[in-house]
């Protein structure tokens, strides 16, 4: 009976994870519970290789009208005869510049993570070939290292200052 209790979840998982795929290829896209419930070989199939497009996307979206709302923010000409008011605005333009800024630089990892999505890259590490994985690229979409390269990295970056 145990073989049959142990056969039987790995069963279920194949049909969970075909129906994610059946869904995807269907044009509904997968949710980060479904894209999570796929088995190991289905890594970055069509599926989940659109999945992350999707999010790609939206994020690059987000930040385009972001940089667009600033320009127009900037654009506007307050006229305030106080000093203290002017200097608060000019460190409110400030810190919104330089949030932009790192969208800016954000947006450049966006395009690369999109081209490699086209190149069939995306999803594996960099450095050592290995898969990055799905919770880390969730969190991270523009990642391009597994977990323990980007550690090694930042391990080097902190002892070498490279």
């Amino acid at each position: 009976m145990t073989v049959k209790t142990a056969t039987k979840p790995a069963t279920a998982a194949k049909a969970s994870s075909k129906a994610a795929s059946a869904k995807a290829v269907k044009g509904a896209p997968l949710t980060e519970a479904e894209l999570l419930k796929m088995s190991d070989k289905d890594y970055m199939n069509a599926a989940q290789l659109d999945f992350f497009r999707q999010k790609l996307l939206t994020l690059k979206d987000d930040i385009l009208k972001n940089a667009s709302e600033t320009t127009e923010h900037l654009r506007e000409n307050i006229l305030v005869p106080d000093p203290a008011d002017r200097a608060t605005i000019e460190e409110e333009h400030a810190l919104e510049l330089r949030t932009r800024d790192r969208e800016r630089k954000l947006l450049k990892k966006v395009e690369q993570a999109l081209a490699r999505i086209e190149s069939s890259d995306y999803g594996w590490c960099e450095e050592t070939g290995e898969p990055i994985g799905l919770n880390r690229l969730i969190a991270r979409p523009t990642a391009n290292l597994s977990l323990e390269a980007q550690e090694r990295r930042e391990l080097r970056q902190k002892l070498f200052g490279e």
